[in-house]
C-alpha cells in the first residue's frame, strides 16, 4: 500500500561548508531564538537558516534566496544517483545506551481516509500555515516525518542492519550526546528490494503530523496552480521509516502542569477522584517514577498527582470498564489510553478543564521533563502537576488503525531526528 522510492538527496559539502555537526540542528519547533542565533554564529551555513528563517521582511522568500545561493556555490550538493538513506540515532534513555535505526526515503502522500498513512494526534493550524509557506518558497523538505511500519518478520530491519555493519558514510555526536549516523545506499537491487517491502504496509505517523498535512496541502496547491501533476515529485514527502517493534524505540510521557485554575483545592480534587481511583499518599517525589513504573508493568492506569514540597498522591484506576461509559463514541483503544483516563475522569470531570481549554492550553502546560513537572509546582509557578507513564507504541498503532487521533501532547518520541544530514529537493529526481 505505501509507495516509497529512492531520491537524490541534497546534502552539505562539508569541505566547503564546514563540519557536519555545525551544519545540522534539532527540529525547528523545539529551538529558541537564542539557540537559533547561536547556531548561525557558529556556522553561517547552518540549516536553521532554511528550516526556521527569520531574515528579511519576507522570511520565506529570503529562505528561498539563501537556498538558491547555497546551491549555486556548491554548499549544497545532490547525490549522483537515487538513494535510500539508513539513519541511526544512538542515545541515552532510562540510564541505558540505546539505538534506533530506520531508512529515509520519499513516500507518496495519501489522504488519511485512504488508510495507507495514518495519524495519531491532533494538530494546530498555525504550524501548518508556516510550513506550507516555507515549502512554497523553497520546494524542499529540510526535515523528515517520522513514521512506523509493521513487519513481524523484520525483513526490512534485517536488510538495513546487514547494510550498515560497516562505518557510516557520515556521523557526528551532538551536544546532547546523541550520535547520528547516515549510510548512503545506491545499489539498485537493494533499493528495489526495500521498495517492494512496503507494497503491502501501512505507515503510522509517530512525529511530524504538521509536516505531513502540509505535504498534502502543498501537493494540492501545486496541482491547482499547474506546478505539478499527479505522479510528480510533489506527491512525495521525505520520511524516516522505523520498524514498530524496533528495540530502540523510546516514547517519553508528556506530563501536565495546572496553572491559574480558579478555586483550586487539592482536597476537592482528591474527593472527586475517590469514585474512580484508589488513592495512596506519599511524602517524597523521589519514588514517583519507580512507583509509576511498577503500575505500568502491571498494565494499570495510574498517575502521580503532585501537590508540591514532596507531597503526591498515587491515583490508580479501579475499573477500566468505566471508560466505555465516559467515552462511548470512540474505540476501546482510545478509551483505554492513559491520557484519555486522565483527561476525562480527572481534568474534565473533577477539575472542570474542558477539551477546548486543553487544546488552547488555558490552564495546562505540557512538559516531557519530570524535573520541570516537580520544580514548577515547588516554586509556585503551577498549582499541581500530573506525572504520566509513557504511551505504548502498540496503543499508538491501535488508535491510528481505528481511524482516531489521540489528544495533543500524548506522545514524545525520543530522540528527535536531526535536521540537515539529508534533505529532499523536490525539484531534483
Amino acid at each position: 500500500m505505501a509507495v516509497i522510492k529512492p531520491f537524490r538527496g541534497m546534502r552539505f559539502d562539508t569541505e566547503k561548508a564546514g563540519e557536519l555537526k555545525t551544519l545540522c540542528c534539532p527540529p525547528y519547533d523545539i529551538i529558541s531564538e537564542e539557540q537559533r542565533r547561536a547556531f548561525i554564529a557558529e556556522n553561517e551555513y547552518n540549516v536553521i537558516r532554511l528550516e526556521l528563517p527569520r531574515e528579511g521582511e519576507d522570511v520565506y522568500a529570503r529562505a528561498g534566496e539563501v537556498l538558491d545561493l547555497w546551491r549555486s556555490k556548491g554548499i549544497l550538493i545532490h547525490e549522483d544517483r537515487p538513494a535510500v538513506y539508513i539513519y541511526e540515532m544512538e542515545f541515552n534513555a532510562y540510564n541505558k545506551r540505546k539505538a534506533v535505526k530506520g531508512i529515509i526515503a520519499r513516500v507518496k502522500v495519501e489522504e488519511f481516509s485512504k488508510g495507507v498513512i495514518l495519524p495519531h494526534e491532533f494538530t494546530l493550524s498555525k504550524a501548518k500555515t508556516d510550513r506550507l509557506n516555507l515549502m512554497k518558497a523553497t520546494n524542499c523538505n529540510f526535515s523528515q516525518i517520522y513514521a512506523l511500519y509493521m513487519d513481524e518478520a523484520h525483513t526490512t530491519l534485517d536488510t538495513i542492519d546487514a547494510l550498515s555493519k560497516g562505518d557510516a558514510d557520515y556521523a557526528f555526536t551532538d551536544d546532547d550526546h546523541i550520535t547520528h549516523r547516515l549510510w548512503v545506499i545506491t545499489d539498485e537491487a537493494v533499493l528495489a528490494k526495500l521498495t517492494a517491502d512496503f507494497a503491502d504496509r501501512k505507515l503510522y505517523i509517530a512525529d511530524g503530523h504538521h509536516r505531513y498535512e502540509t505535504a498534502l496541502n502543498y501537493r494540492d496547491y501545486c496541482r491547482a496552480n499547474g506546478i505539478s501533476k499527479e505522479g510528480d515529485a510533489q506527491d512525495y514527502q521525505m520520511m524516516y521509516l522505523v520498524d514498530m517493534e524496533h528495540p530502540g524505540l523510546v516514547v517519553f510521557p508528556t506530563h501536565r502542569l495546572v496553572r491559574d485554575l480558579k478555586n483550586f483545592d487539592k482536597h476537592k480534587v482528591l474527593d472527586g477522584c475517590e469514585e474512580y481511583f484508589e488513592i495512596e499518599k506519599f511524602s517524597s517525589a523521589g519514588n514517583i517514577n519507580a512507583v509509576l513504573g511498577e503500575k505500568y508493568r502491571a498494565g494499570k492506569k495510574a498517575f502521580a498527582f503532585y501537590c508540591g514540597k514532596g507531597e503526591w498522591y498515587l491515583l490508580t484506576l479501579k475499573d477500566i470498564e468505566v471508560m466505555a461509559k465516559v467515552l462511548p463514541d470512540v474505540s476501546e483503544a482510545s478509551q483505554q489510553l492513559d491520557v484519555s483516563v486522565l483527561h476525562s475522569l480527572i481534568l474534565e470531570k473533577t477539575m472542570g478543564i474542558d477539551r477546548e481549554n486543553m487544546a488552547n492550553q488555558i490552564n495546562l502546560t505540557y512538559t516531557k521533563f519530570f524535573e520541570e513537572a516537580i520544580m514548577g509546582v515547588d516554586k509556585g509557578d503551577f498549582q499541581c502537576s500530573f506525572i504520566l507513564n509513557p504511551t505504548r507504541v502498540t496503543e499508538i498503532r491501535d488508535v491510528a488503525a481505528a481511524g482516531e487521533k489521540m489528544p495533543q501532547k500524548s506522545t514524545y518520541f525520543y530522540p528527535k531526528m536531526i535536521t540537515g544530514m539529508v534533505m529532499n529537493d523536490i525539484g531534483v529526481d
